[in-house]
């Protein structure tokens, strides 16, 4: 399996001036949590971290950290989550037909959540891990009142780690840029191309680290799970 991790965004809703994947977490950057995810993975064999060269540098500083044999690439990213996947997909090696990509953001998902996608890739053309919907959802129009509140039984949020075929990937990218798509995550333009994408029950410590306050519940997260 093929992974591509998504790590060129900067930490403004952190409060940091710098790329918030290289803030530490328990004494180890973010990105160093997500890498030893997927380097402890059975199935992934190569790595493409997609960030902005000006943190390359101190990328492959963690990836000497981690002394692991398997193929880590650094890949200049874009100005959007989407150039940057783009990019990414054109630095795939020709052999790979099924990707996995996941944020560098969310560094608690597991290496088994990771196994689990990379196993049920390989039975359909996309997929993407989610759990289910906890709150109560409202549906408000422009000037803040409700217009709907759906059957949460129907809802999920989604995480990552997503899966897809590579090829039928591709072209839905190339779609997405011919009409001017402008999407948050690769399952979106797998939708609007009219494709299947499978839900793969994550994990609900699987947070993306966004602000201040999800850094903290990381590392309560985190410290529970080494005293266990």
């Amino acid at each position: 399996m093929y992974l591509l991790i998504p790590a060129a965004g900067m930490g403004r809703r952190m409060g940091s001036s710098r790329n918030k994947l290289l803030l530490s977490l328990l004494g180890k950057s973010l990105l160093s949590w997500t890498l030893e995810a997927a380097v402890n993975s059975k199935y992934i064999i190569w790595i493409g971290i997609i960030g902005q060269s000006v943190d390359f540098p101190d990328f492959q500083k963690k990836i000497l950290d981690l002394s692991t044999d398997k193929h880590i690439e650094l890949i200049e990213g874009g100005e959007t989550r989407q150039e940057s996947v783009y990019n990414g997909l054109q630095a795939l090696p020709l052999a790979a037909e099924r990707v996995l990509i996941h944020d560098g953001a969310r560094c608690l998902a597991t290496s088994e959540l990771l196994d689990r996608c990379a196993e049920e890739i390989l039975k359909c053309s996309g997929l993407i891990a989610a759990v289910p919907v906890k709150d109560t959802i409202k549906v408000v129009d422009p000037s803040g009142l409700i217009e709907d509140t759906p059957d949460r039984r129907n809802l999920w949020a989604a995480q990552t780690p997503q899966g897809f075929d590579v090829k039928l990937l591709k072209e839905c990218h190339e779609k997405g840029r011919q009409l001017g798509w402008e999407v948050t995550d690769d399952a979106a333009l797998f939708e609007k191309c009219g494709l299947p994408v499978k839900i793969v029950e994550g994990e609900e410590t699987n947070l993306k680290v966004t602000t201040p306050v999800d850094l903290r519940v990381a590392e309560f997260i985190l410290a529970e799970a080494r005293k266990k």
